[in-house]
């Protein structure tokens, strides 16, 4: 599947990495994934909300609900804590046929945690900003740029 039709099809995210401060790309491009219709769910174990929703400290501790509707795994995490987040893509995907896509933000990549992504069935985008590819796809007139 291409980015195109990921960002088209696709509209429940779990950021992975998410941070309550405003400044920082993961709090930057969740804010704008939200306001553009997608479903943010805020994952990082240091913090209790943001962007007016609650955050859990990893994809299992998410409520029984939340697991069964996670599409898209974005990480903001270094490429060495990627495969613990990817393992756990892969056991959500066992048993809840979700999620469909794991997405490496700009500057991450990690080939065997791709493979392993790959391996249960999902898409791999690594290296790629999911905000810059949205607004290069869909941007209309009088769309902030990132």
């Amino acid at each position: 599947m291409d980015i195109r039709e990921i960002l088209e099809k696709y509209r429940v995210v779990a950021v992975v990495g998410l941070s309550p401060d405003p400044v920082k790309d993961s709090h930057r491009v969740a804010s704008y994934l939200k306001s553009k219709g997608f479903n943010v769910i805020p994952v990082n174990p240091t913090i209790s909300e943001v962007l007016g929703e609650k955050s859990y400290p990893s994809l299992l501790d998410l409520p029984e609900n939340l697991k069964r509707t996670v599409e898209i795994v974005d990480i903001f995490r270094r490429p060495e804590d990627v495969p613990p987040i990817v393992e756990q893509a892969v056991e959500l995907r066992k048993r809840y046929g979700r999620p469909h896509v794991v997405w490496m933000q700009l500057g991450i990549t990690n080939e065997a945690a791709a493979k392993l992504a790959r391996d249960a069935g999902m898409d791999v985008v690594m290296d790629r900003c999911i905000w810059i590819e949205h607004d290069r796809l869909f941007k209309r007139p009088g769309d902030a740029s990132p």
